[in-house]
């Protein structure tokens, strides 16, 4: 097993992954070009076991209670994941595991598997959260940071349509309403029953798609430098609003795929 980093690569594109901080994805090139925002932060990391905000840090399985780190005051945000090193379990020339063991301040045991599988025009993300002993809620997605602009051409174009938003609150939790989707700047989570298909247009140059077999995604682009579309298996506090079970029996399991072409 290794923590350094791993290069895939297909035709004339590079992907890079960090398993020492936090098995992100730091570097994504097509053909010279870098697609996602650079810096230790940055490129696409893993939000798992949980995904955005889980409100004032608690959750409940049952009648336990647990605490999380108000990282995000007063909420806890994106999981542990994308602050642990993984381990690489294998890798070739284009396709890579890696896996971390889940440990305090998660309350629970069990294992988290990422892999990547890359091709010339496509990248297949994919996620398994298992239990080494007692069943609990969990949740995972990805949380990539897309450039705003690649540095030659007009700023980035953002296309979907999503049955509904999450009514997001003062703080920044869904209310448990669904209403008609509102114009952006977003940070805002959306169902799409049918599967998670957002398109990314870099006019002249690139076009990219977001796709998922899972119904929720959370669109970012509020900063000036990037944007971000983020599938995930649940939506923002679903550990308490909409609770997935990981059981020994059933592995929670959730797959993205980025396919792109230029134009």
């Amino acid at each position: 097993m290794s923590s350094e980093e791993v290069r895939l690569s297909a035709g004339d594109v590079e992907l890079t992954v960090n398993p020492e901080n936090g098995c992100r994805v730091s570097s994504l090139r097509i053909g010279g070009t870098e697609l996602l925002r650079q810096g230790a932060k940055f490129g696409c990391f893993p939000m798992v076991p949980w995904c955005g905000r889980t409100g004032y840090g608690e959750f409940r399985n049952g009648g336990d209670l647990h605490a999380l780190p108000v990282n995000s005051p007063p909420h806890a945000i994106h999981g542990t994941g994308r602050t642990t090193a993984w381990k690489t379990l294998r890798s070739t020339a284009d396709q890579a595991v890696f896996t971390y063991e889940l440990t305090d301040p998660w309350p629970y045991s069990g294992r988290v598997t990422q892999t990547f599988e890359l091709t010339e025009n496509s990248l297949v993300l994919a996620f398994g959260v298992e239990t080494s002993r007692d069943s609990f809620p969990a949740q995972a997605g990805w949380h990539p940071w897309f450039r705003r602009n690649l540095g030659t051409g007009d700023d980035v174009r953002i296309d979907f349509q999503p049955s509904w938003q999450e009514e997001r609150g003062e703080d920044h939790l869904p209310t448990g309403r669904r209403i008609e989707p509102l114009p952006g700047p977003w940070d805002d989570c959306f169902g799409m029953p049918d599967g998670v298909d957002v398109t990314l247009t870099w006019p002249g140059q690139l076009e990219l798609k977001v796709q998922s077999r899972d119904e929720w995604v959370v669109v970012y682009d509020e900063q000036q430098e990037a944007v971000c579309v983020e599938p995930q298996s649940g939506p923002p506090n679903g550990l308490n609003t909409l609770p997935r079970l990981v059981t020994l029996i059933d592995p929670l399991e959730i797959a993205a795929t980025w396919t792109w072409r230029r134009l």
